[in-house]
């Protein structure tokens, strides 16, 4: 896992860093008190659900497909706020039946930016150090929150740091996190919107994914062209990373998209 992010995920020092400490120090524990509880955050494209599933392909036999490994989104799953209560119930059984069947299950839950308020406070009894919920030993999973939310206010705190000559390998947690805490946790339109996971501290680990540049985009270009076997062309490379928005308007440092568009525009420019 550790070599695969170096290797693979361009642009996030932090996030190796940060990840690979929290998981590790999770597994190595025979006896851990409570859950690894880790919250990802940045804008579109940086890198946060391509981290889970790589995170999870290593941890599960048949990774995302694992019976014991479960995602949930806010519109798929949890699309209208009249049947918030059904949510609930229905939720924290679902959580309570897969533990019971394994205690080491996996829990990922996407796009928290747009989760009905107060439905992820029903997940609390299983985060905290507590020996048994429900008769469940639950204290060796996993939950993994991946938000949008956050992600203006690292753009914005990583382009002053640029501007300030700052190496993104410079930029810590300490620097970014109560930018994303006031974005998250502060916010009525947020998931976590005074919830009791933040005011109780079951968060672990918040994980933000800085903005890419450049150059950044062009190592996924290169990397989507050596995944679909075509020959890597320098030309088509500039091309495909010169097709993408970058902010702000006058410098144009960061991609406006990450590297999420770069697969469907490679065919463009072949």
């Amino acid at each position: 896992l550790e070599y695969d992010l170096a290797v693979n995920l361009v642009g996030q020092p932090l996030v190796r860093q940060q990840v690979m400490k929290g998981v590790r120090e999770f597994l190595e524990n025979r006896n851990p008190v409570k859950p690894l509880v880790m919250s990802f955050h940045g804008s579109t494209g940086t890198g946060k659900t391509y981290v889970s599933s790589m995170l999870i392909r290593y941890l599960f036999q048949g990774g995302l497909r694992s019976p014991y490994v479960h995602q949930f989104s806010p519109i798929v799953h949890f699309p209208h706020a009249e049947r918030i209560e059904q949510y609930k119930e229905s939720l924290k059984s679902w959580i309570q039946g897969n533990l019971t069947n394994c205690g080491r299950s996996a829990f990922l839950f996407d796009e928290m930016d747009k989760m009905h308020p107060g439905l992820i406070d029903v997940v609390i009894p299983f985060l905290g150090p507590s020996w048994v919920v429900y008769g469940t030993n639950y204290r060796k999973a996993i939950f993994i929150f991946i938000s949008n939310a956050g992600g203006e206010q690292i753009n914005e705190m990583t382009l002053d740091l640029w501007r300030g000559r700052k190496d993104r390998e410079e930029i810590s947690l300490q620097d970014l996190e109560p930018a994303i805490s006031k974005a998250v946790f502060e916010n009525p339109q947020s998931g976590f919107w005074q919830s009791g996971i933040i005011n109780e501290h079951l968060i672990d680990i918040v994980v933000p994914f800085l903005p890419l540049k450049q150059h950044h985009v062009k190592q996924c270009v290169i990397s989507e062209l050596v995944q679909q076997g075509l020959e890597v062309r320098l030309g088509v490379v500039q091309e495909v990373a010169d097709s993408i928005l970058y902010f702000p308007e006058e410098e144009k440092i960061f991609s406006s998209t990450g590297c999420k568009t770069v697969a469907s525009r490679i065919s463009f420019f072949l």
